[in-house]
């Protein structure tokens, strides 16, 4: 069981963004991908989700030997796909509680099982009755997506930076309920990231290297800590002061 991306091509707004990504996360994993900004990070977990604007140009995607392009958003999500997004979206008028009914269908055990998992990230049982993501920090932002993954326990979560805007406690909690759903759920998780802090709790079997649109290596956790210490030189080089960038239109500027 797994999710497979081979030879992932990406292309947004008539520039290619992704040139031939492959990389195949199993049931239970923690795969950490890294890389520079504008490198295409950001573009693949969209793409991976079916957000509109981002052209798959070749390539392939399954997820648990389904073919995940030929399925709307709707349908990756019901097939298992998670996205904590980078920027949670804003949804005025729409509390969190009906939220969670809605995606949970009203099981019964609901209210039982959401006071568990708020207790568990350490937030506070009000937020149900807000707006979703409103007048939020950028750090309860990111614990409202942990508590959706951890409720919906899909098959394979991507977490577009789940660690920005959480400080060091908030970074543990998240963290380890994580790693505790990979161990109970079999959750398989891509965890987007620009620090190794990320990866102290949550558990990184294989980090790769995200450089000029493709896979630029692939190893051990030890990779990250290679990064921590010299930086994306010996993958990206010193571009040439003509040389233009390509760059995600739909990513944040300051990521």
């Amino acid at each position: 069981m797994s999710l497979v991306i081979e030879e992932l091509a990406v292309s947004v707004d008539g520039n290619q963004i992704l040139e031939s990504v492959s990389l195949e996360v199993g049931s239970g994993e923690v795969h950490a991908l890294m890389g520079p900004n504008g490198s295409g990070k950001s573009t693949l977990s969209n793409a991976l989700m079916g957000r509109p604007g981002y052209r798959i140009t070749s390539g392939t995607v399954s997820i648990d030997g389904t073919d995940l392009l030929a399925l709307n958003t709707a349908e990756r999500a019901a097939a298992g796909l998670f996205l904590a997004m980078q920027h949670p979206t804003e949804v005025p008028g729409v509390l969190l509680v009906d939220v969670l009914s809605a995606s949970l269908a009203g099981g019964e055990g609901l209210d039982e099982a959401v006071r568990a998992e708020l207790e568990a990230i350490n937030l506070d049982e009000s937020f149900l009755e807000r707006p979703l993501n409103l007048d939020l920090s950028g750090g309860e932002k990111k614990r409202n997506e942990t508590l959706q993954l951890a409720l919906l326990k899909p098959k394979y979560a991507i977490l577009d930076e789940i660690d920005s805007g959480l400080d060091v406690d908030g970074l543990r909690l998240v963290s380890r309920r994580i790693e505790q759903a990979t161990n109970d759920d079999g959750l398989g998780v891509l965890a987007i990231t620009h620090f190794t802090r990320l990866l102290t709790e949550l558990k990184a079997d294989k980090v790769h290297i995200l450089a000029k649109g493709r896979i630029a290596e692939t190893g051990g956790a030890e990779l990250a800590d290679e990064l921590e210490e010299t930086g994306y030189a010996r993958w990206v080089g010193e571009p040439e002061a003509d040389e233009p960038v390509a760059a995600d239109p739909f990513a944040d500027p300051f990521a």
